[in-house]
Formats: structure tokens, sequence, C-alpha cells
């Protein structure tokens, strides 16, 4: 059976046609995230360093809310606006990773709203 999983945020968050995440057999699927405030449900430009931290860690809140850590992710898709600030996104991407990294593909997408990064991911849940 799938379970939607939310992080903790204001009850009025708009997401659209699409679930934060879904745990199906001790998988998570978490949608493609970016540099949003779960707060006011909008999104918060800047740099591409900053927007890396911003969607890894409504990444991270997500995941958790589904009792796992970024350590249990097992899968990312990335992508990036500009594939040539690859170098800058990835120092900060590395930083939430310990032990083995996840698998990941990165691409450079036209992406919504002038954001700079859109990742998801796969998590595999440890109590599953």
């Amino acid at each position: 059976m799938k379970k939607i999983i939310h992080p903790k945020r204001k009850e009025n968050f708009v997401t659209g046609a699409y679930s934060d995440a879904v745990l199906i057999d001790g998988f998570l699927f978490v949608s493609g995230q970016a540099a949003v405030d779960f707060e006011t449900s909008s999104f918060v430009l800047g740099t591409i360093e900053e927007e890396t931290v911003r969607t890894l860690e409504n990444i991270k809140a997500i995941v958790e809310a589904a009792g796992a850590t970024m350590n249990d992710v097992v899968k990312c898709t990335v992508h990036l606006a500009d594939i040539r600030e690859f170098d800058r996104y990835n120092e900060v991407y590395a930083s939430y990773f310990t032990g083995v990294k996840p698998a990941r593909t990165t691409v450079q997408s036209v992406l919504a709203e002038g954001l700079k990064v859109e990742i998801d991911c796969i998590v595999r849940i440890p109590s599953a």
C-alpha cells in the first residue's frame, strides 16, 4: 500500500498534482525538490550553492519524515539550469552524503521560475 510522506510545514502548503514523496515496499520515492520555502510555498532563488543547500535541506526533511537519513538515499536525479555550475553544485551536494554516495544522474534542463537546481531521489528505508 502506498503512503504519502510530507515534511513538517504549514497546512496550506501547495504542491500540485503530485505527492512530495511516496513510500511503498520499503522504498521512498521523493518528487523533484527545489529551493522552496516550506512555510510560504514560494521559491527562494539565489546562487547555485544557496539553492542546492535549500533543495537538499528540503529533501532531508522529507527523508527524515519517513524515518530515514541522507545516508539511506540510493539514487538521485539532478537537473541543473546551467551545467557550467556543476562543480559549484557538486561541492555542496557531496557534503550531504558520507560513506557510499548515491548513484546519480545529472543533466542540464530548462527549469521553471528561474530555478537553478531540482533534485529527486530514491531512498531505502532502513526498517523495511
